[in-house]
């Protein structure tokens, strides 16, 4: 079990360590989709560069903000976030991202394929947040809209050649 700090939240410390492992298993996973997005972003080469390069960068913007948030509930719950790029990378459940891609349709995939992995990840977190506390599965529920929200963008890319 998780090891909890003192505090005055009321949840129950079995829950608060339930929740706090889920955090962090998707925390690991949020990390890893903020750089494989960065990744996509400086390697970029080809006619759709520019516009495919501010998009990655607001997915990049989009799961750091999903790690900010993840991180903090940690710790709201008394947990610790384990948020270093080592445990992250130990702890990510998303697929390693391809160094070879380059073209705006090789990242475009290869990105696709992380979001939906990372989105599928925070639905079934859903799913156990709820069981526990309502306030943790409603960021996990915000996180998925966000996901989802991006997943089309980058996904539309390539639904229609141009």
């Amino acid at each position: 079990m998780t090891k909890l700090h003192p505090t005055k939240n009321d949840l129950p410390a079995p829950a608060r360590g339930q929740l706090v492992e889920l955090l962090n298993e998707r925390l690991a996973s949020a990390i890893d989709l903020q750089y494989q997005a960065k990744q996509a972003h400086w390697n970029l080469k080809g006619p759709r560069f520019y516009t495919l390069h501010q998009l990655f960068d607001e997915v990049s913007e989009m799961a750091e903000e999903a790690v900010d948030e993840l991180a903090e509930r940690a710790v709201q719950l008394g947990g610790t976030a384990r948020g270093s790029i080592r445990l992250a990378a130990e702890g990510s459940a998303l697929e390693e991202y391809p160094l070879a891609a380059v073209s705006g349709e090789e990242h475009v995939n290869a990105l696709t394929a992380a979001l939906a992995a990372f989105g599928t990840q925070i639905r079934a977190g859903i799913a156990l947040a709820t069981e526990l506390d309502a306030d943790t599965a409603d960021l996990f529920t915000e996180i998925s809209r966000n996901t989802d929200k991006h997943l089309w963008m980058v996904e539309a890319h390539a639904q229609a050649k141009s």
